[in-house]
């Protein structure tokens, strides 16, 4: 199986046109729309369970199955991406899905609204099929700008799907949340259709062998195992203090109501300008360097989240509740720009990878980050219930420990990156 991953280096298949910038802007706008699927769920859970009379229990799987859709969807959907035609392949994927949040709009009981957002969830990995198809059209000196323009799409829409989904449900309801989000991806499969080129992979096996492949490849490829770890450890710290953060603004001094939590979410917004310049920085040679320069931008953020949200070395939040708040804007953008410059290095890396597999890399690339993200959230509800705002902030530092850990081994044991 080893042979699938060591294809002949081609940058293309012949047949695919240059990247230009209309396309480029296509395919962020196209990830941005598609990743909104998975998280904004999360604000809607609440609601659909009161609806939907899900138990208590029972109320994590309406954020929880979407996610895990999407790692089913990595390891036997995007592989595809490496056998079949891929704008066909991206066109289907997207109708597929935007008729399960179709059927999620309506669904009379829970049962049913639980199976499309999970098959929604799953089919959302057409993300995993454009943004390989962009690298491959990119020239290979400008593959780093390319992957961190269109990975600014996915970061907005992450940032965007909470405060998106907050108000739509706010002023329309849950319902009607799912029902513009399959609107919108069935508009999109329109528009891919007429605007992406055709593309025809080089590789000629089973989709058996192709799977089966997936484990050769993480064993083979040092390149994938040392970025997508550290994607993970960072997405970790990054899901930590989301997930904290909106329980920290609630508390006083700050009181936040629904509607301004989504306007502090909006915030991070400002993160997604570093994606484009950490793409120019790989391109120029600086990609091992910029991993731990990322990590620092976090670490930085984590410890100004800190004295804003927990008064560390003595800020006294409640006589300076709106000094504190400004702080935890700057916070949440510097977090979020770390977080952000660290994921497009380790894109931009692996898809100066082998090309016959590349979208096979890239699914392991996320679905490895996508774990991390899972598990931040998860540890933060427990750093939460033990220590507060403090605890989850001690605990992004922790996952910033790791991600330095990391950086020192893959100094003393350097891996060779285009």
């Amino acid at each position: 199986m080893r042979h699938l991953s060591r294809q002949p280096l081609a940058v293309a298949p012949p047949e695919t046109p240059e990247l230009t910038l209309p396309l480029t802007l296509l395919f962020a706008f196209a990830v941005g729309v598609i990743i909104i699927n998975l998280t904004a769920a999360q604000p809607l859970a609440g609601p659909v369970a009161r609806s939907l009379h899900i138990p208590p229990t029972w109320t994590g799987l309406v954020a929880m199955l979407p996610q895990l859709g999407y790692a089913v969807g990595m390891l036997f959907l995007v592989p595809l991406a490496d056998l079949f035609e891929n704008r066909r392949l991206t066109v289907a994927t997207l109708v597929a899905c935007a008729l399960a949040l179709g059927l999620a709009a309506v669904a009379p009981r829970a049962g049913w609204l639980l199976l499309a957002v999970g098959v929604a969830g799953a089919t959302s990995c057409a993300i995993q099929i454009l943004v390989p198809l962009a690298a491959a059209m990119a020239r290979p000196d400008e593959r780093g700008s390319a992957v961190g323009n269109v990975m600014s799409g996915v970061m907005l829409g992450i940032l965007l799907s909470r405060p998106f989904a907050s108000l739509v449900e706010g002023a329309w309801g849950w319902r009607a949340c799912y029902g513009v989000l399959g609107a919108a991806d069935a508009l999109l499969a329109l528009m891919l259709w007429f605007a992406l080129p055709v593309r025809r992979p080089s590789a000629h096996v089973s989709y058996r062998a192709l799977i089966a492949s997936l484990g050769a490849l993480w064993r083979s490829e040092v390149v994938l195992r040392r970025y997508a770890i550290s994607a993970a450890i960072v997405m970790a710290a990054f899901s930590a203090f989301w997930t904290g953060i909106a329980l920290r603004l609630v508390q006083a001094p700050f009181a936040l109501d629904s509607r301004s939590l989504a306007w502090f979410a909006l915030a991070g917004v400002a993160g997604t300008v570093v994606a484009p310049l950490a793409g120019k920085a790989g391109d120029r040679g600086y990609g091992v360097m910029g991993m731990p320069v990322a990590h620092v931008v976090v670490s930085l953020g984590v410890a100004l989240a800190g004295v804003a949200g927990a008064g560390w070395f003595g800020l006294d939040i409640s006589r300076h509740a709106h000094l504190a708040l400004a702080l935890l804007v700057v916070a949440a953008i510097v977090i979020d720009a770390g977080a952000i410059g660290d994921q497009t290095l380790g894109r931009r890396a692996v898809n100066m990878l082998d090309p016959a597999a590349r979208s096979r890399l890239n699914g392991l690339f996320v679905g490895v980050f996508f774990i991390g993200g899972g598990a931040g959230a998860v540890a933060a509800g427990s750093a939460w219930a033990i220590a507060g705002w403090s605890g989850v902030c001690v605990l992004c530092l922790a996952f910033c420990a790791l991600a330095f850990a990391g950086d020192l081994y893959a100094c003393r044991r350097p891996v060779a990156v285009a």
